[in-house]
């Protein structure tokens, strides 16, 4: 898709049928390897098939990136989580960045599908990076592409143009914003002002997706009072004006070193491959 980004599509008949949007799977390269969870991208329940589109960002991605059509994964657990809500028709502002738009894609497909008026923003940091686009023009009645260096589209990032839209009058039902910890706490920060409510999607530290380890905890506000929520069994989405992001997003920094590090010993293995 582009330089850091991948598709692949995995025969899982019974994951295929069972999935809706704003779910996710948990899965496993090799007997060695560990688990991650990875967006369901699409299904096509016919053919038994599964999209998970991913950014190779540690060894486990690292390792999916070399699989070669025909091969098989050791473990595909899902569908995990519960789905995006969906109201009907009502007046959405979908709104992704970078990877997050291939969570946000079969998000605004579904809205789209049973009549709802889609406006989808997508951002990226340069053209390069652009992805999916064709897919959410199909799906939106308005489509806004941004980029940060304004290599393509609208030169900015996707808070702009929303915040352009509120104050000029726009009316939204729900913003649902997917992508980048910072990206989502601006995108809230831009709507509350107005009033509107608004949907993140959360993608911590996972394990073993069902609630047990702990590892996907967040921090809510709900009426004064902190409590903590899990991300596998209690998301992934989630009322934005709750969220603790700066919590989540020190969070978020913990294992960087170790991923890096796993990331740099998996490329090395695979150059000598």
């Amino acid at each position: 898709m582009n330089p850091t980004v991948t598709q692949i599509e995995v025969e899982a008949p019974l994951v295929a049928r069972k999935a809706r949007p704003g779910q996710f799977i948990i899965l496993r390269v090799d007997e060695a390897g560990e688990r991650i969870p990875l967006t369901v991208a699409g299904t096509c329940p016919e053919e038994g098939t599964v999209k998970v589109i991913f950014q190779v960002v540690g060894a486990t991605t690292e390792a999916l990136n070399h699989l070669r059509e025909g091969d098989a994964l050791q473990d595909f657990a899902g569908p995990l989580g519960t789905a995006t809500e969906m109201n009907g028709p009502e007046r959405v502002c979908v709104i992704g960045g970078g990877v997050g738009c291939a969570i946000a894609m079969p998000v605004a497909q579904e809205l789209h599908r049973i009549g709802a008026a889609v406006t989808s923003i997508i951002g990226f940091r340069n053209r390069e990076l652009l992805i999916l686009e064709d897919e959410f023009a199909a799906c939106s009645d308005r489509l806004i592409v941004t980029t940060d260096d304004g290599s393509y589209g609208r030169h900015g990032n996707v808070t702009e143009p929303l915040k352009e839209m509120l104050t000029a009058g726009e009316k939204f039902d729900r913003i649902i914003a997917i992508g980048p910890l910072v990206m989502m706490k601006f995108v809230v920060a831009a709507a509350k002002p107005f009033g509107v409510r608004v949907t993140v999607s959360m993608n911590p530290i996972m394990i073993d997706g069902t609630g047990m380890c702990g590892g996907c905890r967040i921090t809510l506000v709900q009426d004064g009072q902190r409590v903590t929520r899990f991300a596998c069994v209690d998301g992934p989405d989630f009322n934005g004006y709750e969220v603790d992001f700066d919590e989540a997003m020190s969070r978020g920094r913990m294992y960087a070193d170790y991923e890096r590090h796993a990331y740099e010993e998996a490329c090395s293995l695979f150059r000598k491959a």
